[in-house]
């Protein structure tokens, strides 16, 4: 195929396309024409549409508003028919469903706040106004029945139950109230140490199962804004059966003048049942009064606290002021060891005080509980310097005649003895006023203590010194000093006061007690000695008796020996009357004093005698096993017919 074929077939072909071109444009234009003409149509549908859509819109707001509405209507209804139904509730009052009734209380509160919230429907006000005076009438019944448990279930504790909360050791059958501090307690600090693990269960003052209702009732009074009306009834219903309870138990209001009146047995009983009280009061009473409150007014701070100072106050008033009245009264002697026992309980009580009282609203019974501690402490101190001056003052006339242990040196000793008994107590009293500087307070108490027992020791024997010269005869003064200072030092021999006064203390006064011993031989018996020696009248390598070998050539005349014997016989006879009359009470010390006399007496008389001479038997009287018989029966306190001397 040459070339000009091949140009008209391309040129064929070209006129092909151009055909087809021409062809496409002609429909693009049909389709341009025929979419503009459907467009203009659209457009008119449109507008002819727009109308019935405006009214379909319209159509669905008013369904959607009519179902807002409805909706509306429902929960006012909903909420009307609530209220109809708490009336209900209410009207019938709390005496049937208690529980039902809080609850009617609560719905009713929910509606009030309902209607609050919706108060642009028109019959708010109304629905309002009938609601908050449901509400109040439904709280004066809440008043009531609040008042009406608490008192119905507040009965005041019989002492029976209280005495079942205590340990065994301190209820009557096996501890008489007031005989806690008895001096003849089986032992004081041992019975100290087994009450301080001593278990106590407070009785139930309000039964369990009502504590709930009261604590949501107290719940409610408090939402209506009726605090005060809550914290009146609950102190006052509560306050008089503790009250009450202590009454029962024996608990007493007594003054400072009420106190001094007393006769110290009726007193000291006193003291002894407020000692018990105590305890039954803070840790069984005060206790359950903490524990009942801490759960009906559960969440109340602001009345809480408050609401238990006000129920307690009054009790607590009562108790510590009869303390207050035995601490401020005159101080003596015999008050100390009942001082110590009100000032142990009161120690023993600090925690539980400071833990039940700890609140603000309590300050004031806690600073008082802790004034009455420190001022019995103080008086107890003050009382140990009045005993100590009435020890070396005592200027009592009673007259020991027979020179045994005089009664002020058995109380004196006694009471050192049981002194010891408080040995932790004392410690803890004089840290009371200690400043601490030695960083060890037992070595301080123990220092005091010895210092204190020190220095009434020395304050009885200065007494006993001055009591001895009363005596006329100088060798019962001996007997008088020996005996007493004897019963002292075995006194703190077989006791706790050797721990603290030292073996020292002791052999000092042992000794002491050997010089009066040989100060009473020397003057009763040296004299007597004389009558069977004769110095210097017996020959060379004669018996050193009274004779030393038998005829007159001897030195020594028997006219002589004769009234040597008669003066022994007399001054002898003389001895043995009065001396029998003496009393020696320690056995072992009446003995050793009796052979102490026996060994200075017996070789003087057994030294030879008259073996020649007519009638020996005239001038020697006795034998020297009558001497020994007659020695035996000395200080054993005989009475004669004639006076003493």
């Amino acid at each position: 195929m040459g070339v000009p074929q091949a140009m008209e077939a391309l040129r064929k072909r070209a006129v092909l396309v151009g055909e087809s071109l021409q062809k496409s444009q002609t429909i693009t234009e049909s389709m341009v024409s025929i979419l503009g003409s459907f467009d203009h149509r659209l457009s008119a549908l449109e507008t002819a549409m727009r109308p019935t859509q405006i009214r379909t819109h319209s159509i669905r707001r008013a369904h959607e508003n009519i179902d807002k509405t409805l909706k509306a209507a429902e929960a006012i209804l909903s909420q009307f028919d609530l209220t109809r139904k708490a009336e209900a509730k209410i009207l019938r009052g709390p005496h049937e469903d208690l529980e039902s009734y809080l609850e009617a209380i609560d719905q009713l509160r929910s509606n009030i706040q309902f209607f609050t919230n919706h108060g642009s429907f028109k019959s708010s006000d109304g629905i309002l106004s009938h609601a908050n005076g449901l509400l109040a009438k439904a709280i004066s019944k809440l008043e009531d029945e609040f008042r009406n448990l608490l008192t119905n279930y507040s009965k005041p504790v019989e002492p029976d139950r209280l005495f079942d909360g205590l340990p065994n050791s301190l209820r009557p059958s096996s501890a008489t109230p007031g005989k806690q501090g008895d001096p003849g307690s089986k032992n004081h600090s041992e019975n100290q140490k087994n009450l301080a693990n001593a278990v106590y269960t407070p009785p139930t003052l309000i039964p369990p199962r009502v504590l709930p209702l009261l604590h949501d009732l107290a719940q409610q009074m408090v939402q209506a804004g009726h605090q005060q009306q809550l914290f009146r009834t609950y102190r006052d219903t509560r306050a008089s059966v503790l009250e009450q309870s202590l009454r029962k138990l024996g608990v007493e209001r007594l003054s400072k003048d009420d106190v001094q009146k007393m006769q110290w047995e009726v007193l000291e009983a006193k003291i002894g049942n407020w000692i018990h009280y105590m305890r039954i009061a803070v840790k069984l009473l005060f206790a359950g009064e903490k524990k009942i409150c801490d759960q009906i007014l559960d969440g109340i701070d602001s009345l809480r606290d408050q609401c238990f100072a006000e129920v307690t106050a009054n009790s607590v008033a009562v108790l510590l002021s009869f303390g207050e009245a035995i601490a401020r009264s005159k101080r003596s002697p015999e008050k100390l060891f009942v001082l110590l026992d009100m000032y142990e309980i009161m120690r023993e009580l600090q925690s539980e005080i400071e833990y039940l009282f700890g609140s603000k609203s309590c300050t004031e019974m806690r600073e008082s509980a802790q004034s009455l501690t420190k001022r019995l402490a103080q008086t107890a101190q003050e009382t140990f310097v009045d005993f100590e001056e009435a020890v070396e003052k005592d200027a009592t006339k009673t007259a020991v005649l027979d020179g045994t242990v005089h009664p002020l040196t058995s109380y004196v000793i006694n009471y050192v003895k049981f002194l010891f008994d408080y040995q932790s107590t004392l410690k803890l009293l004089f840290q009371e006023f200690d400043d601490g500087d030695s960083g060890n307070p037992d070595a301080d108490g123990d220092a005091q203590l010895t210092v204190i027992t020190t220095r009434i020791m020395q304050a009885l024997q200065t007494n006993l010194d001055g009591k001895s010269k009363q005596y006329k005869d100088p060798a019962l003064t001996q007997l008088f000093m020996m005996n007493n200072i004897h019963y002292i030092v075995r006194s703190v021999r077989r006791s706790e006061a050797k721990d603290l006064l030292g073996d020292d203390w002791v052999q000092i006064h042992r000794r002491i007690v050997q010089q009066h011993a040989n100060q009473y031989k020397r003057i009763s018996w040296a004299k007597i000695l004389q009558c069977l020696t004769i110095q210097g009248a017996a020959p060379p390598g004669g018996g050193g008796g009274l004779l030393g070998g038998g005829d007159s050539g001897s030195g020594v005349s028997r006219a002589m020996i004769k009234d040597r014997y008669k003066t022994f016989n007399a001054q002898f006879e003389d001895l043995h009357m009065r001396q029998s009359q003496w009393t020696v009470p320690d056995s072992e010390l009446r003995e050793s004093l009796r052979l102490a006399v026996a060994e200075v007496l017996l070789p003087a008389y057994r030294s030879p005698m008259i073996e020649n001479g007519k009638n020996p038997g005239k001038y020697i009287k006795y034998r020297p096993e009558d001497l020994e018989r007659m020695l035996s029966e000395f200080f054993e306190g005989k009475t004669w017919n004639e006076p003493k001397r």
